[in-house]
């Protein structure tokens, strides 16, 4: 049998545990190629490339098959690892000779608890120790029953059962430990998942990651405690060294340490990267920290993951961190260290153990389990949580992962438990992770806030309303486009605007989303965390000068993932009760085909979830020509393309207002269908009450003209678009995104776009076509009523 274990995991009760004494070669080198009669499959580093290529494709394509399932990563790397170990694969001999003979595993283990060390580090960086100075009443209370309770309780049942443990488990510090592992929550695992789940914007989220911080600050005191309670059963001296060094330890992190880190952030220029060789350097240390945190009797990843909490998250040195990282480490580090625990977990052990020598540590682990979903069930519910999602919260913060099996190696190594009782810890973790992830799911839904029933449109804004405007930034380049719109959407004191600037940062080399209300923040303290902030800020209140009678401007930033980013605007939206949110794109050539930039990760931009969920309308800007350069015209041509539907009397609206200004001539195109059967009758009734009172209110502005085209087919729409670029330039075109009164109208036009998820079918020929010369698009989409996949009238 080739799979090895360290000293502690070979003593099992299986003689799969137990090899007899050999002798063999550590390495063999592979001198020919198989066309000289080599067997690559036969020599030690050739064996290693086999196993490592088969760990990360059998994890990868089981994290496939079970995405469905709304499984983690972590549950398809683990059960990878499992299929691999003795307790499946490496039942055949054929199989372990040729894939994890002697000669590989070694060097196999050791790359897996290398990933392990530095995927902790990252977890580390990424973590923002600053929650705990503000977490608030309701976190608090959340997370102290959520650990003393089954801490307590998990506590009394091991004593209780402590006659029929083993030796080494019925120990006091043993227990302890045990019991709180089942009691906190890390920060590593919760952080990993809730990303997965897009739950790090959500409030239930952002409320689990305060906790769970507050978690593992008590942790580390109470391991410390626990572990020299462990170091005094060999030799009370030990015990003494033992804290002496771990003082110490910690101490050089925080007051060296942290402040060489601090010093590379200082010398490093502003907006530029990290000089490499301190990221070399910092990479070093996660390896020489780890091995100073064995040396003192701490678990490995202890000295790893304390090295990233002493680094300050986000930009620059811990973005350029994560960012150099990050990938190598989840993609091919990581499945090693799978692989590793796969091959210590024998379910064959578990059954030759029998249930009289397990079900102590059985019990045990039920107790915590059990205790800490309900204790912190309760401790949500009575915070203000609903039931739903206090469960959720629960749900979430008794998950387990890699932080945990981390733990149980070490107890195995500290000889707390045994191969069996290792294995069954890992099953049950496995167990956990699969049934709590899709319930998490299944209960909890980020967007649910954003379900209004409230009518918030332009449309159903009185005139002398304020016109609550969200607008979202991505980038300085964004602003001239923006500000022009503020400027012709022509604010006065008869109709007043709100908007609410929203500046938006990417999520990188910090694990929790930032949220700031500029109103109590000084402009020096944001420009170091936003550096386009700056820019941004003095633009815009040059646009409110002279206007601070009838422009009310109020300022947020956000740092928040790409798949999380929509959250903070669709959240922010709800708060200000804005009518509208206005997000910029821009146009990137790919060849011949023109796309709009996509703001967020994955197949599905942000534009779209934005689109989806947002609680009021939604307007995208599309800027093809570069304000920067251009000069100001003194007049400008407004188009509105009427198509009608919801969306086209939401577009009409806002151009109203756009009438209102004396720069301003617009011209509205409505197109009737000439297949009027086609036609649903109550939104061709509501598109002429809507036309009829706009025309009866513009009927005397000389600027304004109106004119009704009736086409066959989409054909026909596009003619008359092109035909109407070719008799006039228009500054600006207006449209709406997607819902018509008529099908006809867009017949056959979707052979003519490319990219019509954002911007509709009529949106996105006109900012693609090389016929249609425009400077700006503007495509307007009307509250959506969530939920039943309609729009409101």
């Amino acid at each position: 049998m080739g799979i090895t274990r360290g000293a502690k995991f070979q003593i099992s009760n299986r003689g799969t545990a137990a090899f007899p004494l050999m002798c063999f070669r550590p390495t063999v080198s592979n001198p020919y190629s198989v066309f000289y009669g080599g067997k690559p499959v036969k020599f030690s580093f050739n064996v290693i490339l086999v196993s490592l290529i088969l760990t990360i494709l059998l994890s990868r394509a089981l994290q496939f098959l079970l995405k469905p399932l709304k499984q983690s990563s972590f549950v398809s790397q683990l059960l990878g690892g499992i299929m691999m170990g003795p307790s499946l694969m490496a039942q055949s001999p054929i199989f372990v000779s040729m894939v994890f003979p002697f000669t590989s595993d070694f060097l196999l283990k050791n790359l897996g608890i290398m990933g392990l060390m530095l995927y902790l580090f990252v977890s580390g960086v990424k973590m923002d120790i600053g929650l705990l100075n503000r977490a608030r009443k309701k976190q608090l209370c959340i997370a102290l029953p959520s650990i003393f309770v089954p801490l307590l309780i998990s506590s009394i049942v091991g004593f209780t059962t402590r006659n029929s443990m083993d030796m080494d488990l019925k120990k006091f510090a043993s227990i302890e430990a045990i019991a709180l592992s089942l009691s906190v929550t890390t920060f590593p695992v919760h952080y990993s998942v809730l990303e997965e789940l897009n739950l790090l914007s959500s409030e239930v989220g952002n409320m689990a990651m305060s906790i769970t911080i507050i978690s593992d600050t008590i942790a580390i005191n109470f391991m410390l405690a626990f572990e020299a309670m462990k170091q005094n059963e060999v030799s009370t001296i030990n015990s003494v060294f033992y804290t002496i060094s771990s003082v110490v330890f910690s101490a050089f992190l925080i007051n060296v340490v942290r402040r060489v880190m601090l010093k590379i952030i200082h010398i490093t220029p502003e907006g530029q990267p990290v000089n490499q060789c301190y990221v070399i350097f910092i990479f070093l240390a996660v390896f020489v920290f780890g091995f100073i945190a064995d040396m003192i009797g701490l678990s490995i990843g202890v000295g790893s993951f304390w090295l990233g909490l002493v680094i300050p998250d986000g930009p620059p040195l811990g973005t350029t961190l994560v960012e150099k990282a990050e990938a190598i480490i989840m993609q091919v580090f990581l499945p090693c260290y799978f692989a590793f625990i796969g091959f210590n977990t024998d379910f064959y052990a578990m059954k030759e153990a029998g249930w009289t020598a397990l079900s102590p540590l059985f019990g045990l682990v039920i107790s915590g389990y059990v205790s800490k979903l309900i204790s912190t069930v309760l401790a949500a519910k009575m915070a203000g949580l609903s039931w739903r999602d206090s469960l959720a919260m629960s749900l979430i913060l008794s998950m387990r992962g890699n932080a945990e099996l981390t733990l149980y190696a070490h107890w195995v190594d500290k000889d707390i438990i045994d191969v069996p009782s290792f294995s069954m810890l890992v099953l049950g973790t496995l167990i956990l992770m699969g049934v709590h992830v899709p319930l998490i799911s299944f209960l909890y839904d980020p967007t649910k806030p954003y379900m209004v029933n409230q009518r918030r449109t332009i449309q159903h804004t009185a005139p002398n309303d304020h016109l609550r405007i969200l607008l979202c930034i991505k980038k300085k380049e964004h602003l001239p486009g923006l500000v022009n719109l503020l400027q012709l959407s022509y604010p006065t004191v008869q109709t007043p605007f709100s908007i609410h600037v929203f500046h938006l940062v990417e999520l990188i080399g910090r694990a929790n989303p930032l949220f700031i209300d500029h109103q109590h923040q000084q402009l020096k303290e944001l420009v170091t965390r936003f550096p386009d902030w700056e820019t941004i800020h003095n633009a815009l209140m040059l646009y409110q000068q002279g206007r601070e009678d009838f422009v009310d401007l109020q300022f947020f930033s956000a740092t928040a993932s790409k798949a999380t980013m929509y959250q903070d605007v669709c959240k922010l939206a709800l708060t200000c009760e804005s009518v509208i949110i206005i997000l910029p794109l821009e146009k990137k050539f790919h060849g011949e085909i023109v796309t709009a930039e996509q703001w967020g990760g994955g197949h599905r931009s942000m534009i779209i979830q934005v689109l989806e969920n947002a609680p009021c309308s939604v307007g995208l800007l599309l800027e093809k020509a570069e304000r920067w350069k251009l000069p100001q015209p003194a007049s400008y041509n407004f188009i509105v393309l009427f198509l009608g539907g919801p969306d086209s009397r939401e577009a009409l609206s806002y151009s109203s207002r756009m009438a209102d200004n004396p720069q301003v001539s617009l011209t509205v195109i409505r197109f009737l269908s000439s297949n009027s059967e086609e036609d649903d009758e109550i939104q061709k009734k509501m598109d002429d009450g809507l036309m009829t009172s706009f025309w009866v209110r513009k009927e005397g502005n000389k600027r304004v003209s109106y004119r009704e085209l009736i086409v066959r087919n989409g054909a026909d729409t596009i003619a008359a678009i092109l035909e109407m670029s070719k008799e006039k330039y228009y500054d600006m075109w207006i449209v709406g995104r997607k819902q018509v009164t008529n099908p006809s109208l867009l017949e056959g036009m979707s052979t003519w776009t490319e990219n019509q998820e954002e911007l509709g079918i009529i949106g996105d020929y006109v900012s693609s076509s090389d016929s249609v010369n425009v400077d700006s698009l503007l495509v307007i989409q009307k509250q959506v009523l969530r939920g039943k996949g309609s729009t409101l009238p």
